[in-house]
């Protein structure tokens, strides 16, 4: 008898330790993988010409695993290199801007397999000629009735039935000048899914939420890309187009410069 009671135990309980879901890896705080002290931020400088070539990479917290992707690389980020929340008309969009020549994304035979700051990702845009960088990170944050489920937590699919389940994806983005270091602005964009929990009966259905918000995300992202842009382009075409009081122009003749750039002299 008690060896049929205890049959019956594990009957019930074995299926529950299988339905489960484990959340995926979390973003990583883009500030947190830039070691320059903070006088180097002062004297960095803007350097890219217009148009501007930009490359382009998502970056995940070390080890990030999800049901779809998997991280490139050791240390303290790791590169996402396959494509499951992107498509083919974000590249258009940004490559369709004003003073962008070229956008082109990190593949996996540029990087360093160890990444612990943003200048293992200049090397690489360096050797694609990419003028800037645009760096997105994406954060996903799971909710059941109130109750938060952050990076790689558990959640049990059956204690979840009738409750009011979100997820909330964040895709937070900073430009960076591929030569100089120099940080040109950062913005980010939210989604979120909202839903019965019960739908969560299996971990594709819950995964499906979250690239769904992860997808609205991103093409929230991709929408104020164009804004954020404009902004960065008229500070540097301003930029480029004054001369300091202490500096001459190069008369045309003598001006070398690649198209989009300016050569000065200096007074002494």
């Amino acid at each position: 008898m008690q060896r049929k009671i205890l049959l019956i135990a594990l009957i019930f309980v074995l299926p529950g330790c299988a339905a489960r879901y484990v959340t995926p890896g979390g973003g990583v705080s883009l500030a947190r993988i830039d070691d320059t002290q903070i006088r180097e931020y002062y004297e960095r400088m803007p350097a890219s010409p217009l148009p501007a070539n930009l490359a382009i990479v998502r970056v995940q917290g070390s080890g990030y695993v999800s049901l779809t992707n998997r991280g490139y690389g050791t240390g303290r980020y790791s590169v996402i290199t396959t494509r499951d929340i992107e498509t083919e008309a974000y590249i258009d969009t940004i490559r369709k801007q004003p003073l962008i020549a070229g956008v082109t994304p990190l593949g996996r035979m540029l990087l360093p397999s160890k990444l612990d700051s943003i200048k293992d990702l200049r090397l690489p845009a360096a050797q694609l000629k990419a003028d800037m960088l645009l760096i997105y990170s994406v954060d996903t944050q799971f909710s059941v009735e109130g109750k938060s489920f952050g990076p790689l937590s558990v959640i049990s699919l059956g204690l979840l039935r009738n409750k009011k389940a979100n997820v909330t994806a964040t895709v937070a983005a900073i430009l960076v000048d591929v030569r100089s270091g120099f940080v040109y602005g950062a913005f980010e964009a939210s989604a979120t899914e909202a839903q019965r929990a019960s739908i969560w009966s299996t971990r594709d259905a819950i995964d499906n939420s979250r690239i769904h918000a992860e997808k609205l995300a991103f093409d929230d992202f991709v929408n104020e890309f164009p804004a954020f842009w404009k902004g960065v382009a008229d500070a540097r075409v301003v930029a480029i187009n004054t001369i300091p009081s202490d500096v001459e122009a190069i008369r045309p003749e003598q001006n070398t410069a690649a198209p989009g750039e300016r050569y000065y002299s200096v007074k002494f």
